[in-house]
């Protein structure tokens, strides 16, 4: 059965840091490029950030360059998202989704809120 399951998500104070996890089961994780997107209220889904297969290429939404970094483990078939310098607009559900030419997977995501 594929899965992708995130977590790390919660309540942060602007300028805190958070590292979301997104787990993945079920398929070959090592021929998806991993990506991470977000949705907030009353807002279209965001692509926030990718990273290729091989780990080499990232890439990120002009809003989140220079906070947000994206890795992966793929030996532990994780992908991972350190968000730094959180600002109240960061505040989404956070969704993990995996693509490679055939198939596109999504997880059920993870509520991050910035807020003092």
């Amino acid at each position: 059965q594929v899965q992708l399951v995130e977590s790390g998500g919660g309540l942060v104070q602007p300028g805190g840091s958070l590292r979301l996890s997104c787990a993945a089961s079920g398929f070959d994780v090592r021929t998806f490029t991993m990506n991470w997107y977000r949705q907030g209220g009353g807002k279209e889904r965001e692509l926030v950030a990718t990273i290729s297969s091989e780990g080499r290429r990232k890439n990120y939404g002009d809003s989140v360059k220079g906070r947000f970094t994206i890795s992966r483990d793929s030996a532990k078939k994780v992908v991972y998202l350190q968000m730094n310098n959180l600002k109240p607009d960061d505040t989404a559900v956070y969704y993990c989704s995996a693509r490679n030419s055939w198939r596109n997977y999504w997880g059920q995501g993870t509520q991050v809120t910035v807020s003092s």
